[in-house]
C-alpha cells in the first residue's frame, strides 16, 4: 500500500482551497499547487472536488485531460479517478477540462535526459526531477510519448482517494458518527446503519472541511476496476455512430472553409486571383493566409472546388525539390561537424574495427503521412472580447496562446472545446488548422466558421515522419557478436516541431537516437552515434518518434551480425541483453512461438526487439514465400508495462502498433517532387489492407518496476522483425523501407 506520506516523499502533496458550496482538493507536485481551474465559474451548489473531480447535484464529471484519439485515453483516466473514489464508470460522465497548467504532464521528463529508461540510479532520478520544474512551471500540458497511464497512475488516483476520504468525513460531521465508521460505494456514503448519502449531498460540509490527509491507495488486489477488462466509456456512442468528433460540430449560422496552401510547404504565395472563386455558387469570401488561401462558403464542398478555382502564383519550397537532395543531405551528415550525441560509447570500437569489420550496410527509412481517418478540421467563432475553439488537440494550451496571439485576446478569454479525436498518430500535436481557422474567423466575426481540410491538403501538408538514415559496421569473434557502430542521421524532429510552437531546442535531440543508444544489450564494443541533418522537409512527433525508424535500424544490424557469426537470433540477443524485464519478454515470445520450431519450405521466422519509452517489447513474424508475394502468416508479440491497468484495451493497443508498423513498413512513404508531396491519398498511401493482416498473438508481463503506456512500444520493433522474417525466407537482406519497392506482398 502507498501512503500519503511516501507519496510525499516522492514530491506529491496535497492542496486545497474552501468555497462556499463546494469543495477543492488539488493533487500536485511541488508545495505551491496550479490553481484549480475548475474553480472559475462554478455552478451554484456544485463541488470541485480536486482538479479533477466535478460534483453537481445531478452528476458526477471527471477530468480527463489527456486527449483521447482512439486508444481509450479517456476510459483509463476516468478508471483510475473512480477506483479511489468508489464511483462506476456507468455513474459517471467524462470531460476534458480546460487547459490549465493544473494538467501538466508529469512523466514528460522521462524522455527528456539522456538516461536509459533502465537507469535508476540516484543520478538519473534526481535529473528526472529536476527536469520536471520547467515542465510544470510552462504547464506542459501534453498528450504523446505514451504518458498517460504514467503521468495519471499516482496522481489521479490520488485525486480520488483525497476527495472520497474528505466526502467521509463530512458524512461524519453530518451525522455525528466517527468517520472509520463509515465505507463508500457507488458514489455514495454508506452509514453504519445502511443508509446511503449520495457523494452530491456532502459537497456544501465537505468545502468548509480541510482535506483529508491520512489516505491510503489500495493495492492491486483490493481494485474494483484496474487491472480486469472494462468496456470503455466511448464504447456505445462508437459502436452506434453517436460520438461527436469535431467534423460532427454545428452551431447556428456556421460556415464552412476550406484552405489551399502552397503545394511546397513552406513556401510563400507571392499572389493569387480569386475573381472566378468568387462568381461561383455559395461562396462568401477568400481570404489569404500564410502561404496560401482560404475560402468560405455555405458549405465545405462548395468550398473545396472554389479553393480549387484560385489562380495562385507560387514561391519555390525552402527545402531540395527532389528526393534525391534529401537523401544526399543525410549522406553528407555523418560527419564531426554534425554529430549530436554518442551516449552510447562502450569498449573501443574504432581498435576493433580496425581488425577488420565484418558488416558495413546502410539503412533507409522515408517520411511517412500521419493520415488519420478523421478529416483535420476545427471551428472557431471570435466574437467581442471571446473567441470559442472547438478541435481535437493534444496541446490545448499552446492552442490556447497562440489564438490568443493571434486574436490579440486575453489568453484566459479562449476557450478550447477539446472534442474526441479519430485518429492522429502525433499529427494533432501541431495546430496549422486552429491557427488558419482562427484567421478565417477574424475575417468574419461572430460567426462560426468550420475548417476542413480535404485529404489532399491534409497530406500534402502534414508534417509527416522524419527522414533517417543510418550507417552500421561491426564485427564478430568466436560465433558472437562482439562490435557494434551504429550511426544514425536525421534532422532534429523536436527542433522543427517545437520551433513552430516559438520554443528553442537545446541540446541534443534525443529523437535521433531514440530506440537505439538505449537499448538493453551489454556488447563488448558498442557504439551508437547521432548525427542532426540539416532542416528538409518541416516534420513532426509520428507515431513512436525516432524509434519508429531506429528500433529498425538497431534490431535489423543486430540480426544481421548475429547471422555473421552464425548464431541463434534469439539466443544470441537473449546472451546480450542485460535487462531482466527485456529477457523476459525476449523468453517470452521464443515460448510462444515455438523458437526453432519446425518450418514448411519458403517459411521464414524473425525477430525484433526495441525498448522503447521505458518498455521492452520483442515480436515475432513468421512469413511465407508464395507465387503472388511475401504473406505475413503470424505475429507473436510480448511487452512489458509494469502494470496492465486494462488487459482488454492492452491488447487492443499492441495488435492496432504491430498492424501500423507491419503496414508502413510494407507499403508506405512520402516523396517529394518538385518541391511537393507526391501521395495526396490513401491510395498512393495505402498501409495494410484487410486480407493482409495476420493472426496476432499479444502476453502481456508485469515485472518492471515502473508504469508506463504501451500507445507506441509496438512499432519500432514491427518493421525489424518482418525485415529479419523476409530475409530468413527468402535470404534477401531488406534495408531500406518501404519494403515493397523491393519485394511484392500477397
Amino acid at each position: 500500500m502507498a501512503g500519503l506520506k511516501t507519496i510525499a516523499r516522492r514530491t506529491f502533496l496535497i492542496g486545497s482551497a474552501a468555497i462556499v458550496g463546494g469543495v477543492a482538493f488539488g493533487v500536485y507536485k511541488y508545495k505551491t499547487p496550479p490553481a484549480n481551474p475548475l474553480l472559475d465559474d462554478l455552478p451554484e451548489g456544485a463541488a470541485a472536488l480536486t482538479p479533477y473531480v466535478l460534483i453537481t447535484q445531478q452528476s458526477i464529471t471527471l477530468i480527463t485531460p489527456r486527449a483521447d484519439k482512439g486508444q481509450g485515453a479517456i476510459s483509463v483516466q476516468a478508471a483510475l479517478i473512480a477506483e479511489e473514489l468508489d464511483v462506476e464508470l456507468d455513474q459517471i460522465k467524462t470531460d476534458p477540462g480546460p487547459p490549465s497548467p493544473a494538467y501538466y504532464n508529469t512523466a514528460l521528463s522521462g524522455d527528456a535526459v539522456p538516461f536509459r529508461s533502465t537507469d535508476d540510479s540516484v543520478l538519473a532520478e534526481t535529473t528526472r526531477a529536476v527536469m520536471d520544474a520547467p515542465i510544470k512551471f510552462l504547464g506542459l500540458q501534453i498528450t504523446g510519448g505514451s504518458t498517460t497511464v504514467p503521468d495519471g497512475y499516482d496522481k489521479l488516483r490520488m485525486a480520488g482517494a483525497v476527495a472520497r476520504e474528505t466526502l467521509k468525513e463530512a458524512a461524519a460531521q453530518i451525522h455525528g458518527l466517527d468517520v472509520a465508521a463509515l465505507i463508500t460505494e457507488r458514489g455514495a456514503v454508506i452509514l453504519p446503519d445502511g443508509t446511503r448519502v449520495p457523494y452530491q449531498a456532502l459537497a456544501s460540509t465537505a468545502a468548509t472541511l480541510e482535506p483529508a490527509t491520512e489516505v491510503t491507495l489500495r493495492a492491486p488486489e483490493q481494485w474494483r476496476l484496474l487491472g480486469k477488462p472494462m468496456q470503455r466509456v466511448d464504447i456505445v456512442s462508437k459502436s452506434t455512430g453517436t460520438q461527436d468528433y469535431g467534423i460532427d460540430q454545428d452551431h447556428p449560422g456556421i460556415l464552412h472553409a476550406a484552405i489551399r496552401l502552397n503545394p511546397a510547404q513552406g513556401g510563400e504565395m507571392r499572389g493569387f486571383d480569386a475573381s472566378e472563386a468568387e462568381k461561383m455558387r455559395g461562396v462568401v469570401k477568400v481570404v489569404p493566409l500564410p502561404g496560401g488561401i482560404g475560402v468560405i462558403a455555405d458549405n465545405t464542398w462548395r468550398a473545396f472546388q472554389a479553393a480549387l478555382a484560385v489562380e495562385v502564383d507560387w514561391g519555390p519550397a525552402p527545402y531540395p525539390a527532389e528526393m534525391d537532395g534529401h537523401w544526399t543531405a543525410l549522406g553528407e551528415s555523418f560527419t564531426p561537424a554534425h554529430q549530436d550525441s554518442q551516449f552510447r560509447d562502450a569498449g573501443d570500437v574504432d581498435a576493433a574495427l580496425s581488425q577488420g569489420g565484418d558488416l558495413a550496410v546502410e539503412y533507409r527509412a522515408p517520411y511517412l503521412a500521419h493520415a488519420p481517418l478523421e478529416p483535420v478540421n476545427a471551428t472557431v467563432l471570435v466574437g467581442e472580447g471571446r473567441v470559442d475553439v472547438w478541435t481535437g488537440t493534444q496541446i490545448p494550451r499552446f492552442v490556447q496562446k497562440n489564438v490568443a496571439l493571434l486574436t490579440g485576446i486575453d489568453a484566459e478569454n479562449v476557450h478550447i472545446h477539446a472534442l474526441m479525436i479519430g485518429g492522429s498518430f502525433g499529427h494533432r500535436l501541431e495546430d496549422d488548422v486552429v491557427r488558419h481557422a482562427t484567421t478565417l474567423a477574424m475575417a468574419m466575426p461572430g460567426t462560426p466558421i468550420k475548417l476542413t481540410y480535404s485529404r489532399g491538403e491534409d497530406m500534402t501538408h502534414d508534417y509527416p515522419r522524419q527522414i533517417a538514415m543510418a550507417r552500421g559496421q561491426g564485427r564478430v569473434s568466436n560465433g558472437q557478436v562482439e562490435t557494434f557502430d551504429l550511426g544514425i542521421a536525421m534532422p532534429s524532429v523536436m527542433a522543427s516541431q517545437m520551433g513552430r510552437q516559438g520554443l528553442p531546442a537545446a541540446g541534443p535531440d534525443l529523437q535521433i537516437v531514440a530506440g537505439a543508444w538505449d537499448q538493453p544489450f551489454d556488447i563488448a564494443n558498442y557504439r551508437v552515434t547521432g548525427y542532426r541533418a540539416p532542416e528538409l522537409a518541416p516534420i513532426s512527433s509520428w507515431r513512436s518518434v525516432g524509434a519508429s525508424s531506429n528500433g529498425f535500424f538497431h534490431d535489423c544490424l543486430l540480426d544481421e551480425l548475429i547471422h555473421a557469426a552464425g548464431a541463434d537470433p534469439l539466443a544470441e540477443r537473449l546472451r546480450l541483453c542485460n535487462h531482466a524485464p527485456s529477457r523476459a519478454v525476449l523468453e517470452a515470445v521464443g515460448e510462444m512461438s515455438n523458437w526453432g520450431g519446425a518450418l514448411a519450405a519458403r517459411q521464414g521466422r524473425g525477430v525484433g526487439f526495441c525498448l522503447s519509452f521505458g518498455v521492452p517489447c520483442a515480436q515475432v513474424v513468421e512469413v511465407s514465400e508464395t507465387d503472388a508475394g511475401i504473406k505475413i502468416d503470424r505475429v507473436f508479440v510480448a511487452a512489458d508495462v509494469g502494470r496492465i491497468l486494462d488487459p482488454v484495451n492492452f491488447e487492443g493497443l499492441v495488435k492496432g502498433g504491430v498492424i501500423f508498423g507491419l503496414g508502413h513498413a510494407m507499403n508506405c512513404e512520402i516523396t517529394y517532387a518538385s518541391g511537393a508531396a507526391e501521395q495526396e491519398n490513401f491510395d498512393s498511401f495505402p498501409g495494410m489492407r484487410l486480407y493482409q493482416c495476420p493472426e496476432i498473438k499479444v502476453h502481456g508481463l508485469e515485472s518492471a518496476n515502473k508504469i508506463r503506456g504501451i500507445g507506441e512500444p509496438p512499432v519500432p520493433p514491427a518493421a525489424a522483425a518482418l525485415g529479419n522474417a523476409i530475409f530468413a525466407a527468402t535470404g534477401t537482406r531488406l534495408r531500406e523501407m518501404p519494403f515493397s519497392k523491393f519485394v511484392d506482398f500477397a
